[in-house]
């Protein structure tokens, strides 16, 4: 099992945390981008009976790194200060473009992939039209993508509380009625005391909770209010959208919209997953699924 290391990528207002699980002599290098509500060590390298989807892509020859955005777990000093919703997309593309550009270094030559979750597609696509020399094959896991929606305009501070309950209730709200639970409650709880533990003071809130960025929330409601929030027929590069059946963030018709607009997308939709997908049962489907298409085009 490979070790997780720890390195930084400097910005004005701290630095943000970028984690690495290596391999020796790797086919690729990936960077994942989380997405709007908690960080790479509660997605990417959390261990579920002691095997995470850093483990599987170090299994198929991949080195990971994984960046925690401003306000989301050992990134969370580097928030901006401020009244304004925090982490806004367009903010933060410096901040990849800049990572991108430290994987690169770690081992010249190595080709780079992106996998991106939910609202980290939209920072992973304004950045990747400014470097797509950089980037071989991108990984849109369960995408926020334009709709065109009546959404009233909501005025948001900097950040919000967000509950374990809250949480929990997103892990199952797209289950249908009478299929068995996707996220096992031995997961769930320990998932839940390592979320709190991201942020120092969640235990003592009432109830506990995460202090998290706002900006990925306006983001979100941007692009389905109509904002393109990437000018998806720029990117060239081979992408790849999965998604989960029961993914109502990511829709048949919004899969359908999006692969219109990719120059050279493809689709894969996964059984018995909803947006968390990474967290469920149907973890190691999108583990094979991730790795067949990045085999394909770093390897």
């Amino acid at each position: 099992m490979s070790v997780l290391e720890s390195h930084r990528v400097e910005t004005p207002h701290g630095p943000l945390h970028l984690g690495a699980q290596r391999v020796a002599k790797p086919l690729g290098q990936v960077l994942y981008l989380h997405g709007a509500t908690f960080p790479t060590a509660l997605s990417v390298f959390f261990r579920f009976d002691g095997r995470s989807w850093a483990d599987a892509l170090n299994e198929a020859g991949f080195s990971l790194w994984g960046l925690d955005l401003p306000g989301f777990g050992a990134s969370r000093s580097a928030l901006p200060p401020g009244d304004r919703p925090g982490s806004r997309a367009e903010e933060l593309v410096p901040h990849l473009l800049a990572a991108i550009e430290k994987v690169r270094q770690s081992d010249p030559g190595v080709p780079l992939a992106l996998i991106s979750h939910s609202w980290g597609t939209i920072v992973a696509g304004k950045a990747i039209q400014k470097a797509q020399a950089a980037v071989r094959a991108l990984v849109l896991f369960g995408p926020i993508v334009q709709r065109q929606m009546p959404l009233p305009p909501n005025k948001l501070p900097r950040d919000r509380l967000l509950s374990v309950w809250e949480q929990y209730r997103r892990f199952i709200e797209d289950v249908p009625r009478g299929q068995g639970a996707v996220l096992l409650d031995r997961h769930m709880q320990r998932w839940s005391e390592a979320y709190l533990a991201t942020d120092p003071e969640a235990v003592g809130r009432e109830p506990p909770a995460v202090r998290v960025p706002t900006g990925p929330l306006v983001d979100i409601a941007d692009t389905w209010r109509g904002t393109a929030p990437y000018d998806a027929s720029a990117l060239t590069l081979p992408c790849l959208v999965v998604r989960g059946e029961w993914d109502s963030l990511c829709t048949d018709a919004d899969a359908q919209r999006l692969l219109g607009a990719l120059r050279n997308g493809r689709d894969h939709k996964i059984a018995r997953g909803t947006h968390l997908m990474h967290l469920e049962e149907s973890r190691t489907a999108l583990h094979e699924v991730t790795n067949r298409f990045l085999l394909e085009h770093l390897a």
